[in-house]
């Protein structure tokens, strides 16, 4: 089942390419905003399940043209993200220290919204293409082993990167920032995905495709993931858990750009970028420059900092 949030947020179901409207089945989950009630959801979905599938059976649903549609997981407790997790197509030579870092709720945006990059002297914006887990119980110490008894469903997410910032906690000051978290267009049910180990993730800028990996290259995998975060803090329903990118086709994220992530079965998320500043860097991607044998990621070419 493909969950989503459309209009004033109200819950819907999507239908090929149409959303129906379930907000009559799951009135009666106790909420004062929607992350209450998806998360509400999540928690007891085998009691709300063949309602919600009777209903989308019944109804025609709504064009999905027509409506605007929102994050899947609006404010989520926990955005937990795991750092340099993939063999970067084979040429690392061993799997780097498992470890994560964690973003603010304010990174949460959705379908057609925009990043917004901020006046800081960052080297350069990236946006990093990521699979992430939506965790569908509390889940405290869970072994690899059971890892995926608490997976509900999974989404596209884009971790927004301000590179090259300085001072005693800089994962904070790179990546915790508003709007640096794109999710979306839809949550889908862990039923549908039948390997996540085995998903190609794409994404594109400006029509221009620019990371193209698979899962598969994980240098830890999903279920030791949720063994090492859930070691660590408990999860909740709702919460989301980012598993990470293959750094080769990273590149500049700038102002005008347009963004889409499509991860296999999940659906295609669009968002734009803009930068007050208008600061610009080369279109290179990491392994372009690489090729070239240059380091790391392009250096700015105009605007303040520059």
């Amino acid at each position: 089942m493909k969950l989503l949030f459309f209009n004033d947020f109200q819950l819907g179901v999507l239908k090929g390419t149409r959303v129906v409207d379930v907000s009559t089945i799951v009135a009666g989950i106790k909420h004062t905003e929607p992350q209450q009630l998806i998360s509400g959801l999540i928690l007891n979905f085998t009691n709300y399940r063949q309602k919600l599938e009777d209903l989308v059976d019944a109804s025609p649903g709504l064009d999905l043209n027509t409506v605007k549609v929102r994050p899947p997981l609006p404010k989520p407790t926990n955005i937990d993200c795991m750092a340099v997790n993939y063999m970067e197509d084979g040429t690392r030579e061993e799997p780097a220290e498992i470890n994560a870092f964690q973003k603010t709720a304010y990174s949460i945006i959705g379908p057609g919204d925009t990043m917004v990059l901020p006046d800081v002297p960052a080297t350069v914006f990236e946006g990093e293409a990521e699979l992430a887990i939506v965790i569908g119980k509390k889940a405290t110490n869970v072994s690899a082993a059971n890892a995926f008894d608490y997976i509900f469903g999974y989404t596209n997410f884009i971790d927004g990167s301000a590179r090259g910032l300085s001072g005693a906690n800089v994962f904070h000051a790179m990546k915790s920032r508003d709007t640096f978290a794109p999710i979306g267009p839809y949550m889908v049910t862990a039923d549908e995905v039948k390997n996540p180990q085995n998903l190609q993730i794409q994404l594109w800028n400006n029509g221009v495709l620019k990371q193209n990996f698979n899962t598969s290259d994980m240098a830890h995998d999903i279920a030791r993931c949720v063994e090492y975060i859930t070691s660590i803090h408990t999860l909740e329903p709702g919460d989301i858990l980012a598993t990470g990118t293959n750094h080769r086709g990273l590149n500049s994220f700038q102002d005008g750009d347009a963004v889409e992530l499509e991860i296999e079965k999940l659906g295609r998320l669009h968002f734009s970028v803009t930068d007050q500043l208008q600061r610009s860097w080369p279109r290179e991607t990491h392994l372009e420059r690489e090729e070239k044998g240059l380091p790391g990621s392009a250096p700015q070419e105009s605007g303040k900092y520059a």
